[in-house]
């Protein structure tokens, strides 16, 4: 498995939802007209501000070949995540007479692909998108799997629909121009996807985490494709997160009230990953999981650089955060915990005695 060769990923179709693909190298956009189609007649690519210029290229890429293209440019990160400008992307659409055979193109992280795909779930009741993630949190997660999603004032991702794409670019290339912290943040998505399904991740990772920490590691494609694989095979399964697909929302339940906490200052996979230690510790004191396994994840995660803590003092918020989490099922709280190395489980109104002994494992 080398950098050099492209992967492709098959995200099978269920629920009325056609198959589409994942591929994962170097140089993909060239795939990109075949999944676009000869149906379409407009593209309309959404970009955060941050790449600009990428969104541009991109767009005068598209007009080269034919089609209509528009570059809309969307805030950074989760600060597009709003309905404010899920409203400016509609009327950008309306303004470019955009119909069912056109087809909008999400260039970004894992913020532009959520809103992209909102867009294209919500427009026209739905029409095609396609993910292009920059950032290995969208390659491993968000552009994967058909959740889309805007944040509102009680919680992220409250708001949404399940829209999945008509296929996922993953240039690993893109992945040269990020920041550590960004890179290091998307690292818990992946290793929360070695303790839920494949612990071969975690065993690469903790050979080597200093270069599990860079996009130029001997590892890199195997655990971004690793990662993939994962998710692909229980979104198969599991469209709308009616059984297993909620197991991937291992360390989530804590970490977006974590993220809503810090109005969203916090990047996403640094709260994922004190949640992942929160939920290793509830498993442990509810008797389900042993003590090297919970153990485990701490030390993974502080090997490549991510926190393992979060204020003490928060508690009270935090709380009350997480019972208005989509997971939750009326005033009941539910947590996915593990059994055991790739072995998760649903908890579900844990007492409150043992969710504070776990908040006290976590406060910093």
């Amino acid at each position: 498995m080398t950098e050099q060769a492209l992967t492709r990923i098959t995200v099978g179709g269920t629920a009325g939802t056609e198959p589409y693909d994942v591929l994962v190298g170097r140089q993909l956009l060239d795939e990109l007209p075949a999944l676009i189609g000869q149906e379409a007649r407009r593209v309309a690519v959404l970009h955060p501000e941050a790449l600009a210029g990428t969104g541009e290229a991109l767009r005068e890429d598209l007009a080269e070949q034919g089609y209509e293209a528009v570059a809309v440019q969307l805030p950074n990160a989760e600060e597009s995540k709003t309905a404010e400008v899920a409203a400016y992307c509609w009327k950008a659409l309306g303004q470019t007479g955009f119909t069912r055979t056109d087809v909008i193109v999400g260039v970004g992280g894992g913020a532009t692909t959520d809103i992209a795909g909102f867009v294209a779930a919500t427009w026209l009741r739905g029409v095609r998108w396609i993910a292009v993630p920059t950032t290995v949190l969208g390659m491993v997660d968000a552009a994967v799997g058909g959740k889309t999603g805007i944040n509102t004032a009680e919680g992220k991702n409250l708001v949404g629909a399940f829209h999945p794409p008509a296929g996922v670019l993953c240039d690993l290339a893109a992945l040269e121009s990020l920041g550590t912290h960004d890179y290091v943040s998307g690292l818990a998505e992946i290793i929360k996807a070695g303790f839920i399904a494949d612990p071969v991740i975690l065993d690469l990772v903790e050979k080597d985490p200093a270069a599990a920490r860079t996009p130029q590691g001997t590892h890199t494609a195997e655990l971004i494709e690793r990662s993939i694989r994962v998710k692909a095979e229980v979104v198969t399964d599991d469209l709308k997160e009616s059984g297993r697909r909620e197991f991937l929302n291992y360390g989530h339940t804590l970490a977006h009230a974590i993220e809503k906490n810090e109005r969203y200052n916090w990047r996403h996979g640094a709260a994922v990953s004190v949640g992942m230690v929160f939920a290793a510790e509830l498993g442990r004191i509810a008797g389900r999981l042993d003590d090297a396994t919970a153990d485990r994840h701490r030390t993974v995660l502080e090997a490549v650089g991510l926190p393992v803590t979060y204020r003490g003092d928060q508690w009270p918020k935090l709380l009350d955060t997480m019972k208005v989490d989509k997971k939750s099922r009326g005033d009941r709280l539910r947590f996915i915990v593990l059994e055991g190395l790739a072995r998760p489980s649903v908890l579900e109104s844990p007492d409150p005695a043992m969710l504070l002994a776990a908040h006290a494992e976590i406060a910093a």
